[in-house]
């Protein structure tokens, strides 16, 4: 049945990710009615994925409109820094060619429906403080550890996104001065030493230089087949150099645990992306690091606790963000 006003009409949500885009028609309550996934393929450059993006976004359209669904509003998670107000992608280290694009006036364009957008992992935070892990926590922390290191932050239980709109970016604080360069310019980010990337390259760096492991052999020989799942699988059948590999990340990790307690003193961070799925493998060792060096009352008081929606976050976070602006047009 159509429905029968704005506020109850489903949100068609899009989280993009540097690997991923999530597309899902969504109730007003949060229920998910219809979900589709597709590779980001972000290498094929802004336009290739912007069309993936609107295929995916018209095909749901049409499900809904012949399921008698009436959509209002469209809300959009994406990687990188965002311009709310502007709608724009202002830049994005892990969507490469990402600069100032419009994505909120093409959608708009494109389909005629009201869109709103936001950074993905605030969207994720906001997922989780609304249905997920984090009901009933006034102030917490949530972390994507994907492709990339991405972050977002509740206070007295509101999201905060800072002046711009781009609070939350912890995964491009500096842990390690003499770090690595990272692709946002910086030196040292968490980003390059404890995401889904860091992992696999630090993979291919230590069997390139002679490392004996079962990575190699579940990748079929190719360094190049090599991604942090691959090391998460010969991590789980105890393979010692992928068991190192996955404790180093977890270190790093815990160290950009270790700023976040002692800044926000929140009562919960909770860690999603495709590396929440190591599980207590990644998470114990973080949760060791914040108990060693965090002050004491924070670190007791912090639950470090793996994402409750999964995949969904996102687009559940981005239902939230369009639910609290859109107003009848």
């Amino acid at each position: 049945m159509m429905a029968g006003s704005t506020e109850e009409s489903p949100i068609l949500a899009v989280d993009l990710g540097g690997t991923k885009i999530v597309t899902a028609l969504i109730s007003s309550r949060g229920e998910i009615i219809s979900r589709e996934y597709n590779p980001t393929l972000a290498e094929e450059g802004a336009d290739a994925v912007i069309n993936r993006i609107l295929t995916t976004v018209n095909s749901l359209v049409s499900k809904a409109l012949s399921s008698s669904y009436s959509i209002a509003t469209i809300g959009i998670a994406a990687a990188g820094a965002i311009d709310s107000e502007k709608g724009l992608v202002t830049d994005s280290p892990n969507l490469p060619g990402w600069h100032n694009i419009p994505l909120k006036d093409m959608v708009e364009k494109a389909t005629g429906i009201r869109t709103f957008i936001m950074n993905d992992a605030s969207a994720a935070a906001l997922g989780e403080h609304i249905f997920g892990a984090g009901r009933g926590m006034n102030n917490l922390i949530y972390l994507t550890v994907s492709t990339g290191i991405g972050g977002g932050i509740i206070i007295n239980g509101r999201l905060y996104s800072g002046p711009s709109g781009s609070a939350g970016e912890i995964g491009h604080t500096t842990i390690d001065i003499n770090g690595p360069r990272c692709s946002c310019g910086n030196i040292g980010c968490l980003e390059m030493l404890a995401s889904g990337k860091a992992v696999a390259r630090e993979a291919q760096r230590l069997i390139a230089q002679g490392a004996k492991t079962a990575i190699i052999e579940l990748a079929e020989g190719d360094l190049q087949n090599i991604t942090a799942q691959t090391v998460a699988t010969a991590a789980q059948k105890g393979d010692t150099l992928a068991l190192t590999i996955v404790s180093k990340a977890a270190n790093y990790l815990g160290v950009g645990m270790v700023n976040l307690v002692n800044i926000f003193n929140p009562e919960m961070i909770i860690v999603g992306g495709g590396m929440a799925k190591m599980g207590n493998m990644l998470l114990d060792g973080a949760r060791k690091v914040v108990t060693e060096r965090a002050f004491q009352m924070p670190a007791q008081l912090v639950r470090i606790v793996p994402s409750q929606l999964g995949d969904n976050a996102g687009v559940l976070g981005a239902v939230a963000f369009a639910k609290e602006l859109r107003r009848p047009l």
